[in-house]
């Protein structure tokens, strides 16, 4: 799920990863010690290549990076470029110099709004919160309409353990377009942290909304506990017309199965799904940017424990 920028060439699935995939059941199978029917799920795991780095993003990199260092502008003109490059940037997985530039674009232009969004979603992946927070809060001051500041402050949230105040950003963002299924998983995420009979509740009620044509309601069907994990994981090719779409999909799939597995306890299985989902390198999604984060809180939780 992407809210902000996404262009991506994909490949086709190697031979080669049926490898990675019979370590992947295997670890699983002796740590999680999972049922039958998971078992089953697991050994028909599709994996889809890492995508390469995008030949036009690196272009349009060198390109930007000519007209700043050369081109005698403005500091507005100057601050957008430093915006667009750290976009650039972020869409490949350069984070520390994408934040630069969203910092720089932000002393040459402290009202560039979308560089605050980004700066927000990034001290979110630090687990920088407070700093989150105050990015977000910034951009919805200076545009209160900007509905993405409101779901990446409510992840922000989420994240930083405030689920009530989270699921308060995801409301207003669902109730934005009611009939997204991801947004709704997210608020879901959210309510399920303050009382999971209501929140169960509350999903089913909402996924009434969602087109039964949108793949991603098999994530809340998943969810309510209506389709198994084997079935979820032998649907996720059905009606995938290009290698694109299937690694978008894998990268959101792998990340809803790995808080799937999380909130019932399987807990190396939700690890190993949450590395799936960055396998795909779909750097711009929600998914990928959170698989990592999941990673970080699980080891720091078991590390406190």
């Amino acid at each position: 799920m992407n809210f902000i920028f996404s262009e991506f060439k994909l490949k086709s699935i190697m031979l080669s990863s049926l490898v990675c995939m019979t370590l992947f059941v295997q670890g699983c199978a002796s740590l999680d010690k999972p049922t039958n029917a998971d078992s089953s799920a697991l050994s028909h795991l599709v994996i889809a290549e890492p995508l390469p780095i995008n030949f036009k993003s690196e272009v349009a990199i060198a390109r930007l990076s000519e007209v700043i260092n050369r081109v005698k502008i403005t500091d507005e003109q100057k601050a957008q470029l430093h915006y667009d490059r750290g976009v650039l940037y972020d869409s490949v997985g350069l984070r520390s110099l994408a934040r630069l530039d969203f910092s720089h674009a932000l002393k040459l232009q402290p009202s560039l709004f979308d560089a605050h969004n980004f700066l927000g979603i990034h001290f979110t992946q630090m687990k920088e919160f407070s700093q989150a927070y105050e990015e977000f809060d910034s951009v919805i001051e200076l545009a209160p309409e900007h509905e993405y500041a409101r779901l990446n402050r409510g992840i922000a949230l989420y994240y930083g353990d405030r689920p009530a105040l989270a699921a308060q950003d995801f409301k207003d963002f669902h109730h934005k377009q009611s009939d997204d299924p991801y947004r709704l998983l997210w608020l879901y995420l959210a309510e399920y942290k303050i009382d999971t009979v209501l929140a169960k509740q509350n999903l089913k009620e909402r996924a009434e909304l969602v087109d039964d044509l949108t793949w991603a309601k098999q994530v809340i069907h998943l969810y309510l506990g209506n389709i198994e994990q084997a079935q979820f994981i032998s649907d996720l090719t059905k009606n995938v017309k290009s290698n694109k779409e299937l690694t978008d999909r894998l990268c959101e799939a792998y990340f809803y199965l790995g808080k799937y597995n999380q909130s019932l306890g399987r807990l190396s299985a939700a690890a190993n799904f949450f590395k799936l989902s960055l396998s795909t390198n779909v750097y711009e999604f929600v998914e990928h940017r959170y698989a990592r984060l999941e990673l970080d809180l699980m080891r720091t939780k078991k590390v406190n424990m």
